[in-house]
């Protein structure tokens, strides 16, 4: 008679791959390792970054409206003149004198000027101020790629655990599988069972055979995703544990503290921002504009007669707008209904927000409640097993009652896999949802990266085309 005794081995394995039980993992990866590697080096990740550091730079632009603007201006060149000139003279007695001058020159000259604006409508100051708005809301957005990236590297290693723990509760399952087999064609031999049990014993052995092969090939298709996702091939993978404590113990809290710090909140809080002050510039445009204008220049032979000559001025320049086209008038309009489409952004992310707040605390709550039933399952399937092979030695059970018993014990044995899997993936997903999934809440050992060192290095910057890393 086949025994149950593989099946209890199993259950050691699968419980200590999902962080159910303790056993000494050794030198295995952890899941903290493995979401500091995606941290680190996932190319989208970097990508945000690099997006976020390009967006730094429209501080220093909107800046360079309060500073002056300098250009040199230089010219050489020849010229051929031929000119008659008519003159009259008090000494000739009114006399007309003609004079003729031609010849060849090389006129030339060299001049700079310098503009510096003192008023245009505030433009520059709100423009700064909506720069300032981008960057904060191109930081938010980089939490929400640090959230969605954590997230699937807690999902795809929890995801190879329960693989990796299915397929080795299939292989087990066909070894047992096998051996009955063996057992039933060996009572068969001696006229204690029919043909009819070795058939359903062989049709249950392909049908575990066959699960094996798709519980490896789902193996397969999980192993290439995490090499995308954390970016190394999965080895030995230690238990992962739930972060439930980083959280709320209440949802009214939880969708309280997601309504605050959840970075698609923030993000369009900022973009109200942006808008506000893209109508404020926009308004600029209806004021005058007041510019200082100094400029030197020195030239060389400009003509024949004139061997050289210096020449500085300084103006101040005021331009009163008085009527354009419409298309000021309509530009204010229109970022005045991009302001208002903002607003009504922000109250859907709030609602998205909290619908994501409430459905992933369920399916927490949900994934707790599956693991102590899965639990009592594998308990309860363990005994009816033993139960049905000892009323099969005696008569009162037949084969294929001890073949359903089995079936239901794996069954069961993959249910509880995948609740311990989802109850881990829940937690972050829940995590993720009140805006708290980052490094430095999960305490990685990692450097944070810190947008903030990028811009003040470019903030202030006045000339230079090397970016701070030397590019």
């Amino acid at each position: 008679m086949c025994r149950v005794e593989g099946f209890k081995a199993i259950v050691g394995v699968a419980a200590v791959a999902l962080g159910v039980g303790l056993s000494n993992v050794g030198h295995a990866d952890t899941l903290e390792a493995a979401l500091v590697r995606a941290y680190q080096n996932n190319p989208q990740l970097n990508a945000q970054r690099a997006s976020v550091r390009a967006t730094d730079e429209t501080v220093p632009q909107a800046l360079s409206g309060y500073r002056p603007r300098v250009s040199i201006t230089a010219s050489v060149g020849t010229q051929y003149t031929d000119s008659l000139t008519k003159t009259q003279s008090a000494l000739t007695g009114g006399t007309a004198v003609y004079t003729d001058a031609h010849g060849i020159n090389a006129p030339r000259s060299v001049g700079a000027t310098v503009t510096q604006n003192v008023f245009n409508g505030f433009q520059t100051a709100n423009r700064t101020r909506a720069a300032e708005s981008q960057v904060s809301a191109a930081r938010e957005g980089l939490r929400v790629l640090e959230q969605t990236v954590l997230l699937a590297a807690a999902t795809i290693y929890m995801d190879y655990l329960r693989d990796a723990a299915i397929v080795e509760v299939q292989r087990s399952n066909t070894r047992v599988l096998e051996q009955t087999l063996k057992q039933v064609r060996d009572r068969f031999s001696v006229g204690e069972v029919t043909r009819t049990d070795v058939a359903q014993s062989e049709a249950q052995l392909a049908a575990g055979r066959s699960q094996l092969l798709a519980a490896e090939s789902n193996l397969t298709t999980t192993r290439a995703n995490f090499r995308r996702i954390i970016g190394n091939e999965p080895g030995q993978l230690a238990p992962g544990t739930p972060v439930d404590r980083f959280f709320p113990g209440s949802l009214p809290s939880a969708v309280e503290m997601g309504l605050i710090q959840n970075p698609n909140v923030t993000a369009a809080m900022h973009g109200i921002d942006v808008s506000f002050l893209n109508v404020k510039v926009a308004e600029g445009a209806l004021f005058p504009t007041v510019n200082l204008v100094a400029s030197v220049q020195q030239s060389y032979e400009t003509t024949l007669p004139i061997l050289r000559s210096f020449g500085a001025s300084a103006a101040a320049q005021i331009s009163v707008p008085v009527y354009q086209g419409g298309s000021e008038y309509s530009l204010i309009r229109q970022n005045k209904e991009t302001l208002a489409q903002q607003r009504l952004v922000l109250d859907q992310v709030r609602d998205q927000t909290r619908a994501t707040v409430v459905q992933s605390w369920g399916q927490l709550q949900a994934a707790k409640a599956q693991v102590t039933s899965a639990a009592a399952q594998v308990t309860a399937s363990e005994t009816a097993l033993n139960g049905v092979r000892e009323e099969a030695r005696v008569g009162q059970r037949t084969t294929l009652d001890v073949l359903n018993a089995q079936q239901a014990l794996v069954n069961a044995r993959v249910a509880m896999v995948t609740a311990q899997h989802d109850r881990i993936v829940a937690s972050y997903s829940t995590l993720a949802a009140v805006g708290r999934l980052s490094p430095s809440i999960l305490g990685l050992s990692t450097t944070i990266y810190d947008p903030s060192v990028h811009y003040h290095q470019v903030r202030d910057a006045w000339t230079g085309v090397r970016t701070p890393d030397g590019r």
